[in-house]
């Protein structure tokens, strides 16, 4: 059991990630490649949610609560059908948030990666965070203070290399409000090593954690898709900061696109070749 000072927060780690794997198996992995026409619908202009998503956020939001008593949630697709629900963010009771199915694209095509990100945050704080990757079964975990693991195996983020140009990581994924930054970035591409985002931000932020990609810079910022995995990387040794130099905050939707790395060092780095003027 794990608390924290200044929070009402006290949970079972380990609880949490049977949990998510149990819901998983039994609501997300049967969908699998099986999806009929109408399992799968538009949220919004390609935003996709399925079945499988509704029944997992369906089934962890009760369970997650009795984990906690006193905690509320914040799920994606409850959010979707009621936009209000974020604002629990901004409460001063534990706030569970959920993204069922990750990749959902991916996950209704049966091709690439998708996973359940969930994270406990107070008062501003991201306290944990869970990323499973049900395809693979890998469950990824990290506790503020405690570090980041991987199937049991403490995650580390890269060495970032001598010549900055070789850093290499995905380039805003999702929609980017400042077209001017955006088209910036974009032209100066080849000032790194650009990789083909995975479309999945679940499986990228195990990736940056874990040093299998250098930075990442994310522009569509729902809590759902990042508030479990910056703690991973921060948990894990890594930098992160909005364009802007504020650092992440779970509740804040307005904030410009958000660019992680290894080490503070070559943040700054990445900024100078890709965004400053």
């Amino acid at each position: 059991m794990r608390d924290w000072p200044g929070t009402s927060a006290s949970i079972d780690a380990a609880a949490v990630s049977r949990l998510i794997i149990q819901v998983a198996a039994e609501e997300i992995m049967p969908r699998y490649a099986k999806l009929a026409a109408g399992d799968v619908r538009e949220k919004g202009p390609g935003d996709l949610v399925t079945v499988a998503d509704e029944a997992a956020e369906h089934r962890l939001t009760p369970a997650l609560i009795a984990l906690l008593p006193g905690s509320v949630v914040v799920g994606e697709e409850a959010a979707a059908a009621d936009p209000s629900v974020i604002d629990r963010l901004d409460g001063g009771d534990p706030v569970w948030v959920i993204d069922p199915v990750d990749g959902t694209a991916n996950f209704a095509a049966a091709k690439g990666d998708f996973g359940v990100m969930v994270s406990l945050i107070q008062g501003g704080r991201t306290l944990a965070a869970w990323i499973y990757d049900p395809r693979h079964e890998h469950m990824a975990t990290a506790e503020l203070g405690g570090g980041a693991w991987l199937d049991g195996v403490r995650m580390q983020v890269s060495t970032p290399p001598a010549d900055p140009a070789e850093l290499s990581g995905p380039l805003l994924g999702g929609s980017f409000g400042d077209l001017v930054v955006a088209r910036r970035v974009q032209q100066r591409r080849d000032r790194v090593r650009a990789r083909k985002s995975l479309r999945c931000a679940a499986a990228e932020y195990v990736c940056l954690a874990d040093g299998k990609m250098d930075f990442a810079l994310f522009s569509k910022l729902m809590p759902w898709d990042h508030a479990a995995g910056v703690l991973m990387h921060g948990e894990a040794g890594g930098y992160s900061a909005y364009l802007d130099g504020q650092h992440y905050q779970p509740a804040r939707l307005d904030a410009p696109a958000l660019m992680l790395a290894p080490d503070e060092a070559s943040w700054h780095q990445l900024y100078e070749r890709l965004v400053a003027l």
